[in-house]
């Protein structure tokens, strides 16, 4: 009998030491091809369901981190989270997680509306946001006015959001952990 060896070929009646499996790499493929994005969100709703505080800490982490999702500090948003949900006695996990409201897919569009929002408390006159080859001096010249302008907006929205997700997510706890008893 013929066995393939590494390189070699080799002529033995004995069977050499390597069991030679079919190739049953499809299986394998479809779940590395994955998006990276939907396992962490996948990762993150399960560690969210075992999560075994009070449902009034989980929801209070929920909210904190969605509070501290809505501002464009980005890579601090976790680090604020986790420090707002030690200071309030909220879930650090839970904050973590609703980090993630805003993430590469979202950064736009919440912090557009989170800018338009702080323009329309503050009053400010109508600045366009653009980008162009100009931009970047457009913006410096905007400078604290903008930040202010933005910084308004997301404190605003994030304390709406995040009183909402309160009561929703507290909710929800609840239903979950009578289902479960």
């Amino acid at each position: 009998m013929k066995y393939e060896y590494g390189n070699k070929i080799t002529n033995s009646s004995r069977s050499p030491n390597i069991l030679i499996r079919p190739n049953n790499s499809s299986k394998r493929c479809h779940i590395r091809h994955k998006p990276w994005l939907k396992r962490r969100f996948r990762l993150t709703y399960l560690k969210l369901l075992r999560l075994r505080d009070r449902p009034e800490k989980v929801a209070k982490g929920l909210a904190i981190g969605v509070f501290a999702g809505c501002f464009p500090f980005l890579g601090l948003q976790s680090l604020i989270g986790i420090c707002l949900a030690t200071l309030l006695r909220g879930s650090k996990v839970a904050a973590i997680a609703a980090t993630w409201i805003s993430n590469p897919l979202t950064y736009v569009p919440i912090f557009i509306f989170n800018y338009k929002i702080g323009k329309l408390l503050l009053g400010t006159k109508d600045t366009p946001l653009f980008l162009g080859p100009n931009s970047f001096t457009a913006f410096k010249e905007l400078g604290p006015r903008f930040v202010i302008t933005l910084l308004t907006g997301c404190f605003v929205v994030g304390s709406i959001l995040s009183f909402i997700t309160y009561f929703y997510s507290l909710a929800i706890l609840e239903r979950l952990r009578t289902r479960r008893k």
